[in-house]
């Protein structure tokens, strides 16, 4: 089988913001682009010839990425419509012809550094918020952990896949931006958020946070703020059963609530 070596012209059209204060614009591009290239390289190359499609210099576009093998989430982006990461989105399957335009635009819910580049700390600050993690802390000295089943290691693993790209929230209706820090905790947690905390619950060293974590979100923000939407599901890079991760979160909250109710803890 003989490879495909040709290039086409594409045009890309791509949301441009020098700052956060400043309005955003639109500019055309016109790239090359050889057989198997992704958005990236074809940002690369507009980088290295800054130029529009009419002739007119311009700054080189400004872009998040890390990877390049859709892990880390960094250069995710909304490509004609859709949420998803640039470093997978390959050009022969969004422009297949000649002549095609692809646009390119930075997601909504998190406020813009410069052009494509987004400020996700509020997706990490919920992170923060659900103490996604587990606490070994002195505990390298207590000697083997607990065994698992096979069954509970499997759903777990496919919950750690999650590399916090921010596409559920971007497709989430319940989740906005909100650029003033102080409103974080009590806007709407988002969905890998909960589903992390549904991960270290089921941990067995991580479940020692477990009520602490119910306790987050069960309050403003938290897992009944979900409007059941279900987008988030649909737009996982991963295919994090998220919508489950919500329902188990959903039960266990209830369960504890109806607990802390008898007992005082």
């Amino acid at each position: 089988m003989v490879a495909d070596t040709s290039t086409r012209t594409v045009r890309f059209k791509i949301k441009r913001q020098d700052r956060p204060d400043k309005p955003a614009r639109w500019e055309r591009f016109n790239v090359p682009a050889p057989s198997g290239s992704n958005v990236i390289s074809c940002l690369q190359w507009i980088a290295a010839n800054p130029t529009t499609a009419q002739g007119a210099p311009t700054t080189p576009v400004v872009f998040d990425a890390g990877c390049l093998e859709e892990v880390c989430g960094a250069c995710t982006m909304v490509i004609n419509g859709r949420v998803r990461q640039s470093c997978s989105c390959l050009i022969r399957d969004y422009a297949p012809s000649d002549g095609d335009e692809i646009t390119l635009e930075p997601m909504s819910t998190f406020p813009v550094v410069r052009d494509l580049m987004v400020d996700r700390a509020r997706l990490f600050a919920a992170l923060e918020r659900v103490q996604a993690w587990i606490p070994i802390d002195g505990m390298y000295h207590l000697g083997p952990g607990p065994q698992d089943t096979p069954e509970g290691q499997q759903t777990r693993y496919k919950l750690s896949e999650c590399m916090s790209c921010g596409c559920c929230l971007e497709a989430c209706p319940q989740y906005r931006q909100e650029k003033d820090e102080s409103r974080w905790a009590s806007s709407f947690i988002g969905a890998h958020a909960i589903s992390q905390a549904r991960l270290f619950n089921e941990h067995s060293t991580g479940r020692v946070l477990k009520n602490a974590r119910l306790e987050t979100l069960m309050g403003r923000g938290g897992v009944s703020d979900c409007g059941n939407a279900q987008n988030c599901v649909k737009v996982c890079p991963k295919d994090i059963p998220l919508t489950e991760s919500i329902a188990a979160i959903g039960r266990a909250v209830t369960a504890h609530s109806i607990k802390r109710f008898f007992t005082g803890k």
